[in-house]
């Protein structure tokens, strides 16, 4: 007996989030280390750095490699440089980007009941897309700025969508994957002697470049 093409439909997507469960349940977790906790300073005026300190030719030549992308010496005027607030925007209506996954791009919408019925191209590609764009994870990149105390005190870091589950029944989420470094200057002060010395040293900050649909512990 045939099914009616709307049963059809919904048993193939039952179908293909069932088998999705799988998927999930293989990714790997990755570190919990980011994004960073925020830094407690001592709120002494005495540990900031004066003017003659911020001289920006010195800076940038003990600076070295300046990536424009990530660091900024002024208020960047849009904090959501490059990117709409996704905070605010139904991720389930955005297209992902990228190459879709090999788990969702292999899964098998045919449906065994009775006689075989074969998805056709466009319902298959239709339900990718609806499971891809529920387990994207993007990286949602904003400026921060990390006080007086950093030079270039402006940095743009990356963050996981947070404010819905990523998975098939509800309890994964999008969590940090991959992430790059780059070099800040740090004003440093120490006691030495009885006396307050301080300097700029190069200290690594890493940067969120991928989020991945993980186990929420």
């Amino acid at each position: 007996m045939d099914l009616p093409q709307g049963l059809v439909t919904v048993y193939l997507l039952l179908v293909s989030l069932a088998q999705c469960q799988h998927y999930y349940l293989l990714r790997p977790i990755p570190s919990d280390t980011l994004p960073l906790l925020e830094l407690k300073e001592d709120p002494d005026p005495i540990y900031d750095p004066r003017e003659r300190d911020l001289n920006e030719t010195e800076l940038r030549s003990a600076l070295g490699d300046f990536d424009s992308r990530f660091l900024s010496v002024s208020p960047p005027q849009d904090r959501y440089t490059g990117n709409e607030d996704l905070e605010e925007l139904d991720l389930q209506q955005q297209n992902p980007t990228g190459m879709m996954p090999k788990d969702i791009k292999n899964l098998d919408f045919d449906a065994q009941w009775g006689k075989k019925r074969k998805a056709s191209k466009k319902l298959k590609r239709r339900l990718q897309m609806l499971l891809w764009s529920y387990s994207f994870c993007p990286v949602l990149y904003a400026w921060n700025d990390l006080g007086a105390r950093f030079w270039p005190r402006f940095v743009r870091a990356g963050s996981c969508y947070s404010k819905r589950s990523c998975s098939v029944p509800e309890g994964m989420v999008c969590k940090p994957a991959k992430s790059t470094h780059i070099t800040l200057l740090r004003w440093r002060c120490v006691q030495r002697r009885g006396a307050l010395k301080c300097a700029w040293i190069p200290v690594q900050y890493p940067i969120i470049t991928e989020c991945k649909c993980s186990c929420a512990n």
